[in-house]
Formats: C-alpha cells, structure tokens, sequence
C-alpha cells in the first residue's frame, strides 16, 4: 500500500465504522459516545465479510464476479439481509456492552488516560494504606473473619486499639478522620469511641518560607503590607494549619490562621481511599454493614472538606455570634472577613488560657467553677435549642477562659444546624424527659427521626419508659452513657437518628466531659433539663403567645375572608345539583413520561414477540417458491422477520440497561 492510499482507506473505513455506529444507535434508541460509536463501527466491519460469506457462498458466481442468469435479484435480496445481520449483529454487540459496562460508567478516553498517573499514585496509596493495616493488626478485620469477636467489648477494644494505630500511621487525613470518629458514639461502641479519642492533632511546623507564600498568594499583598507585625514562630501546629500571633496596621491583636501548603490534594486523594474502603468494609462484612461505614466515612469527608474552606469557618462565627440568643457572657473572636479567604483566617485574638489548662489560672483567681460550667452549658444549650446553629466540638482546647473571667469559644470549622421543625421536637423531647412522661418522650422522638412504614409504638413507648427509669431518677447518669443507651433503644426499633440530632448528642457529650473537668460534680443531663425547660418556659410565656397568637390571625385573615363566599358557592352548587369534583389523573408531565415510555416498551416487546413467531411459522413451512436449493421464498422472508424482532427485542433491551 503506498502512501496516497493508505489515508484514504484509513477516511473509508472510519467513515464506514460511524455510518454503522451510527444506525445502531440510531434503531436502539440511545445517545453514544464517539468511542462506542467507531468500536460498534469497528466489530460491524469485522464481523459483516464473515456474514456475506456465510450467505452467498452458495451462490456460483462468474470470474467476474456475476451471478448466474436468473439469480441477481436473490442475491441482492440475500446480500441485503447479510448488510441487515451485519447491523444486527452490532446492535447486539452495543447491549453486551451496556450490560456489562454502562455509559457513563468509565470516563472518557481523554479524562481516563490525562488521569492515568494520578491513578497510579493514588493505587500505590490504597495499598500502601491497606499494608499499615495489615501491619497494625486490622487485616483480619478487614476481611470480615473475626466478626464475632466483637460481640465482647475486649474484643471492640481490640478493634479500637488495631484501628487507632492504623489511622494513626496513616497520616493527616487519617489522623482527621479519626478525631471526627471518636466523637460518633452514636455509631461507634464506647470502647472503640475511647480508643480513638487517643489521636493526636500535633505536627511538625511549617517553615515561614511556605507559609508566607501562602499568606502572600491568598491576600495578594505582601505580610508587612498586611499586618503591622507578625510572629513568625507558631502560635500552635495541627495537621491541617498552623496559628500565628500577629497585629493589623490599627493596632488590632489578630490571630491568622494558616492552611499547610499542598495538604488539599493529598486531603482528597486519602478522602478518595477511605470512601474506597468504607465500600469494601460495608460490602465485606457484618461489623461494617451494622455500623453503616460508607454514609459514615462520607459524612466525615464532607466535615474535613468543610474545615479545608476557612471562609465557611468565618461565615459560622458570624452566624453564631449574630444569633439572637447569644449569651453575653461567652466572647467569640470576631474575623476580619477582608481579610479570610480559603487558606487564610484573620480574627481577633482572645486573651486567655484554655479551658483543658486553666486549673491553675482558675485557683489564683479564686474563679467559681460551677458558674463557669453552667454558663457554658447554658450557652450551648442555647445555640441548640433557641438558635439552631451550635458549636459541634465543644473540647476543652476549643474554649478559652479569658483573662475577665469570661469564656471564650474558638474554632467554628464544625458547627451543626438545626431547622425549626426539628428545634421543636428537641425542646419536645426535652420537656418530655424533665417531667417523665414517656409518651410525650416517644412522641417527639419520632418527629426527630426518619418514621418507618412499621413501628410498635406501644414497644417503644415501654422502652422509653425503662429508659427514663434508669437515667432520669435517682443516680444521674453520665451523658455518654444515656445517649449511648438512648441510640440502642433507637437501632432495637429500626430508627435512624438524623445528622443533625446525631451532631447534639455528640457536642453534648463532648461537652460533658469538658464539664466535667471543669467540676466533677457537675450533673450535665440534670442542668439540662432545668435549662431546656426554662428556655421553653420563655419560648411560651405571655409574650411570646401573643406575638405567635398575632402572628397566626395575620396569615389567617385573608383566609377567613373568603371562606364564607367559598362556603357559599359549595352550598348553591349543591342545591342546584351542580356539584362536580374534577380529578385531573396524569397532571404531571413527568407521570405521564413514565407511562408513555413504559407503553412504548410495551408495544416494542408485543411486536418483536409477534414478528418472531410469524417468522418462525415462515421458516418452519416446506412449501412455496425455492429461491435457491436450501432456501425458499417463504423462508428467506421468516428470516428477514425475525432480524426485525431481534431487532426490536435489542432496542428494549438497550431502553432497560441505559436506565439501569
């Protein structure tokens, strides 16, 4: 082949395999990608020359390639319905293809092959991750054969110490998620919750070269531009940013927040392999599908996401410190929003100790600790039930006593929110448990929770009985423990606890054991409930009732106006015997989608099922006219009906994967 004519074949034939693509697509019904479109083409003009063979090598032709005298017209007849096999053949090829492997499934080639060494990397970590799980211990685990193990709680703690060190080799990421993890008792056993709540947020500086440059690409000023003076030495270092001292050109004393150059990527791709995992874990065994490890680990990658953006951590201090029942004696530090961007936050500095240090702070002052912790816990409470937007990770590192005596609350990257139906079921829920009433208890408890279609609600209100009986009277309970028996009698029932409500259970106990620490003595679930009770006590004194009474005859008002004319109009409609009901069936363009395509299928099927059988019939009778000496008339057109109704049958098929 010389060079003029190898381009032009090449044109002939990738035109030929889009021409045939082309009517594949076109008889299935679906909408290909340029790739499928030339592989359909592509197996077409592999396999059609084989068909032609099979069909008209029983005809003798010429040396010139001419059918004999008498036989052109069944050649043609027979060389059409090899071109119709030939199409056949790639339409069936399509279907395997979309069974198998979806569209949409596999990216494009272009993004598949530009990703390919991000792909390596990415591989060569999941096994690097999977070798320090096997190393620590979680292998077995992992594949699901000591599952029974963990019905005792040495063999959850097993779990707990084997899963700790595995996060904790596994880096920033893993370290992270970790920390997030052992705030969800509401998900995890208590001895695993424990274990993890061993890891540790500390890390190696960033040298100021790095950070400055991250400074000056997010701020597009150079730093003394910016700020008056800057620490270059940290205030404090974590995985994810490091805290420096510094003080803008008015005088202002701000803390500026920095983000770890390069961590977002390598925060993605570790975010990528855990969701892998998880999938494995869920899929590979009862521990993990019981826990429900995939929504899990997603949950926690969008809350790591969130604190990789410090312009959302910047938005929830404003949003708290805006809301109406703040407490005046808890400060907040107020950002300087001109100056926060994605990798950087600038706010006010807080003068004081944290709260987890501050013992010694606290005896030289002579401060009273149970004012302190009933001040926090009031603020809190607040924030969940009254305002409904609420600090999510109330440690002891993340609340300061200030130097006034006042306290302090730092770090917003995890807040959680609730909307006011679900507000009014907490406080529900709440006034229910300070009175002991179990039905009132089981009652806002399944307007908190996903209802499902079957509940015995007499079962449940006696579980919530037995469980107020054991944490509301006599010994307090500990807050761990009552929200932890608390979940069970949700799981024993079939209940999922929402996020949302998941996120107060969790900054409550957090809370509590800031609390505790705070003062020993102090009883969280007892305060809570003389707190809550108050606030609802607030919510529907004669004020507030009147302004809702108010409130509610202004939306009614318009409507009470025309309900005497509409009543009316009922009652004439009735006495002449023109009342009508019109029920317009199918209003939705979407329902009325669904059931034209549903009757297309429908009819395809119908007629590919009668076309076969007619063809059948055809190819099954002995007589009429012989077109050649194996081939009749009567057979050569049962064998063009029956391409028609695998034809049919193949656009069908092709309907029901697509949508699959």
């Amino acid at each position: 082949m010389d060079v003029l004519t190898f381009p032009i074949v090449a044109t002939f034939s990738i035109l030929t395999a889009l021409v045939f693509g082309l009517i594949a697509q076109r008889l299935l019904g679906v909408r290909l990608g340029l790739f499928r479109l030339l592989l359909t083409g592509a197996f077409a003009m592999i396999v059609g020359p084989l068909i032609m063979y099979a069909l008209l090598g029983q005809f003798t032709l010429s040396p010139q390639g001419i059918p004999r005298e008498g036989e052109g017209w069944v050649v043609f007849w027979f060389a059409l319905l090899g071109s119709v096999l030939t199409v056949l053949a790639s339409m069936a090829f399509l279907v395997v293809i979309e069974a198998f492997v979806p569209m949409g499934s596999l990216p494009p080639a272009l993004v598949w092959g530009r990703g390919l060494l991000g792909r390596l990397r990415r591989t060569r970590r999941y096994w690097q991750i999977i070798g320090i799980a096997m190393r620590h211990g979680l292998g077995s685990y992992l594949r699901g054969t000591r599952d029974r193990a963990l019905d005792v709680p040495s063999g959850r703690s097993q779990l707990g110490r084997a899963l700790t060190n595995t996060l904790n080799a596994g880096g920033v990421t893993f370290v992270k998620l970790g920390q997030i993890l052992a705030t969800r008792r509401d998900v995890l056993p208590a001895e695993v919750a424990d274990e993890l709540a061993r890891l540790q947020d500390d890390a190696t500086p960033v040298p100021w070269p790095d950070v400055e440059k991250v400074i000056v690409a997010e701020l597009n000023a150079p730093v003394e531009d910016v700020f008056a003076e800057f620490d270059r030495e940290p205030l404090a270092a974590a995985s994810v940013g490091q805290v420096h001292l510094a003080r803008l050109h008015s005088g202002a004393e701000v803390v500026v927040k920095v983000q770890r150059p390069g961590i977002r990527p390598v925060v993605e791709r570790d975010l990528d392999i855990a969701a892998r995992l998880a999938a494995r874990l869920e899929s590979g065994t009862r521990w993990g599908r019981r826990m429900g490890v995939r929504p899990l680990a997603a949950g926690l990658a969008e809350a790591i996401r969130e604190e990789l953006d410090y312009r959302i951590e910047a938005e929830n201090i404003t949003a708290v410190a805006t809301a109406p029942s703040r407490q005046p004696d808890v400060v907040l530090p107020e950002p300087h929003l001109a100056l926060c961007t994605e990798r950087v936050l600038v706010m006010d500095r807080l003068q004081g100790t944290p709260l987890n240090r501050a013992d010694v702070v606290i005896r030289q002052h002579d401060f009273d600790r149970d004012a302190l912790a009933t001040t926090l816990l009031d603020c809190l409470l607040r924030q969940i039930v009254l305002d409904g937007i609420f600090h999510a990770d109330p440690h002891g590192g993340n609340i300061f006593l200030l130097d006034d005596g006042r306290l302090g609350l730092l770090d917003f990257g995890s807040v959680g929110r609730l909307d006011g139906a679900l507000r009014d079921a907490l406080q529900r829920l709440l006034v229910g448990v300070d009175r002991g009433d179990p039905l009132a208890v089981s009652d806002a408890l399944l307007e908190l929770v996903p209802r499902p279609d079957e509940i015995d609600q007499q079962q449940l209100e006696r579980d919530i009985g037995r469980f107020m009986a054991r944490h509301t009277s006599g010994t307090p309970s500990t807050g761990v423990r009552m929200f932890g028996d608390l979940f069970r009698v949700v799981a024993d029932h079939g209940l999922a606890i929402p996020p949302e409500i998941a996120a107060v259970f969790r900054a409550l106990a957090t809370a509590e054991g800031t609390l505790t620490r705070l003062t020993p003595r102090f009883d969280l679930i007892g305060s809570a409930r003389s707190l809550a009770s108050g606030y609802v006590e607030e919510q529907y004194g004669p004020e507030h009732l009147k302004r809702a009474v108010t409130e509610e005859l202004a939306a009614l008002l318009p409507i009470l106006r025309r309900l005497p004319r509409r009543v009316e109009r009922i009652a004439s409609a009735a006495e002449h015997g023109r009342l009508g009901i019109n029920i317009r069936l199918l209003a939705d363009e979407r329902d009325r989608a669904v059931l034209t395509t549903m009757l297309h299928e429908v009819l395809l099927t119908f007629l590919a099922a009668t076309t076969g059988i007619m063809a059948v019939l055809l190819i099954g009778t002995g007589s009429g006219p012989q077109l050649t000496e194996d081939v009749g008339l009567y057979e050569l057109i049962g064998y063009n009906m029956l391409v028609i109704s695998a034809i049919l049958a193949l656009r069908v098929l092709a309907q029901i994967f697509r949508r699959g």
